[in-house]
């Protein structure tokens, strides 16, 4: 068992990628009288900060080979790594061949997940982002934990650095066995993301295994950061994984457990229009409150602000194209917590910046270039399901709809059911839209039953003043009884999607005809729970 016989650190290895704060850690390395071993790039930008550092190829007596390929796999390294201070024999050992023990191991891998990313990245080149040096040493380090600390991320170096200060060279056990966890979850993530990427790649799919989904499901993801809280302020949160190629903040505090679910919300929304007219998007707590595509940015957010002038204080606001000074201007005449947008047109960002509690946010990537899967926590496990991917153009989703109605919806209607039905797919069921214009007017989330969320589409619509007449009308799942239909009918609407499946969809289909309702049945429902 591990005891706190520990010696102060006299020798630190220093290998890493990222060089953020390499620097300052090792400049109070050397105050505690720490010598410094270090590899090419990393002793290069030591010796330039002007301090002493010992090429690992003096410690083991032969150069790096293979272009770097190796360099710190050497026994006079992962001895001096892995010896027992506590055991005789290994400190004999050391002495036989001439070795130093290593008591401090600093280190950060090949960016490889960053590098798979690049659609133009082959195999091959992938490759060379797989660190094979730095896992090794990071792991040896972990398991001698007993003597050895380990540090793995730039967050790690003031924490450790002020403890050696403080205690005269000294890590507790417990901060060792700290790191000594992190740096095993750090290299299990990192071949965990080895094996995902080769896993997606058409030369590494197994023949054998046709299934879309794994037997066996593993993910590994290193955490990103920690979190003020979760989603309220006594759970605690963190953030795992890789989302900032899909967007960054360039402005504002850091984004809390509830920005991050929003703004996820938002892109995966706004990626259904990315081909469409000029739109707009204002979401709260995940639902989208107005949408709207018109002839530019600035009518599109008035319209979708006029579907609920209440709701979007505090909320989302999500552009698909550069959002212009017009545009942001109209927006910031309310507070809005966060703006979304590819790009900025000059000067606008200036003037969005003005608030200091408003997170500004630009997108990066769309959220359907995202391969992996849906997955929920549950009690006792996980779920995990393939995304609801993207709508297809309202021609290609023409081939699998059906028109079951004596009247087939007009030009326009057809293009309002289509707008509709892309804005319930991200409302959470039971979900209802009332559109017009490819703008919303009323929307019905989240209700515990169909009729439910009909009636509170219509009171939001009521309340923002908006006449439903000549409206379509969008339902997530089917309309279970003709009363749903009917109810719509009586407050102006012309035409209505929906899934069908339904034991009664003859009923629903008899109400839409008494009333001169056109009806797109979509065989497909978009569930949102």
């Amino acid at each position: 068992m591990p005891t706190d016989a520990h010696s102060p650190v006299r020798r630190a290895l220093l290998s890493v990628y990222d060089k953020t704060g390499i620097v300052d850690f090792a400049r109070r390395l050397r105050a505690l009288d720490v010598e410094l071993i270090s590899t090419g790039g990393t002793a290069e930008t030591l010796r330039e900060a002007g301090l002493p550092v010992t090429d690992v190829a003096d410690v083991t007596g032969v150069p790096e080979v293979l272009e770097g390929r190796v360099k710190t796999l050497h026994p006079a390294l992962h001895a001096g790594i892995l010896a027992r201070r506590s055991h005789e024999e290994d400190m004999d050992a050391l002495d036989e061949h001439g070795y130093a023990p290593i008591d401090l191991v600093v280190g950060n891998l090949y960016p490889f997940g960053t590098a798979a990313q690049d659609p133009n990245l082959d195999v091959d080149g992938m490759m060379e982002y797989v660190d094979i040096g730095g896992p090794t040493m990071l792991r040896a380090a972990a398991k001698n934990h007993a003597h050895v600390g380990v540090v793995i991320t730039p967050r790690q170096y003031d924490r450790v650095a002020d403890e050696l200060e403080q205690n005269e060279g000294h890590l507790s056990l417990p901060t060792r066995r700290g790191l000594a966890q992190s740096a095993f979850a750090h290299t299990a993530a990192y071949d965990q993301l080895i094996s995902d990427q080769l896993s997606r790649r058409p030369e590494f799919e197994d023949a054998a295994n046709g299934d879309s989904l794994p037997h066996t499901f593993e993910t590994s993801m290193m955490q990103d950061r920690e979190l003020r809280y979760g989603e309220n302020s006594h759970q605690e949160g963190a953030l795992y994984g890789t989302p900032w190629r899909f967007f960054d903040k360039i402005h504002g505090e850091d984004l809390s457990y509830n920005n991050l679910v929003d703004t996820s919300s938002a892109l995966a929304l706004i990626d259904e229009f990315r081909d469409a007219g000029p739109t707009c998007a204002i979401l709260k707590h995940t639902n989208p409150c107005g949408v709207a595509t018109a002839d530019t940015l600035e009518a599109a957010w008035h319209r979708a602000f006029a579907t609920d002038t209440q709701s979007p204080y505090g909320g989302i606001v999500i552009v698909n194209q550069a959002l212009d000074r017009a545009t942001a201007e109209a927006i910031d005449e309310i507070f809005t917590e966060i703006v979304i947008a590819p790009e900025f047109e000059p000067g606008v960002l200036d003037l969005l910046t003005k608030r200091e509690r408003r997170r500004v946010i630009r997108h990066r990537a769309a959220s359907r270039d995202s391969d992996r899967l849906d997955v929920r926590s549950v009690l006792g496990g996980l779920l995990v399901q393939t995304r609801d991917p993207v709508l297809p153009p309202v021609a290609q989703q023409r081939e699998r709809w059906a028109v079951p109605t004596a009247r087939a919806p007009t030009d326009n209607e057809q293009a309002d059911l289509g707008f509709a039905w892309r804005v319930a797919k991200h409302v959470k069921s039971n979900a209802i839209v009332y559109a017009r214009d490819r703008t919303t007017l009323g929307v019905g989330a989240g209700q515990m039953s169909r009729i439910d969320a009909s009636e509170l589409a219509v009171f939001k619509a009521q309340k923002s003043e908006l006449d439903l007449t000549g409206s379509v009308v969008a339902s997530d799942a089917f309309f279970p009884f003709a009363d749903g239909l009917e109810a719509a009918a009586s407050e102006g609407a012309r035409a209505a999607i929906q899934p069908g499946g339904s034991i009664r969809d003859e009923d629903v289909i008899d109400a839409a005809d008494d009333h001169d309702m056109a009806m797109i049945l979509t065989g497909r429902r978009h569930f949102r729970h």
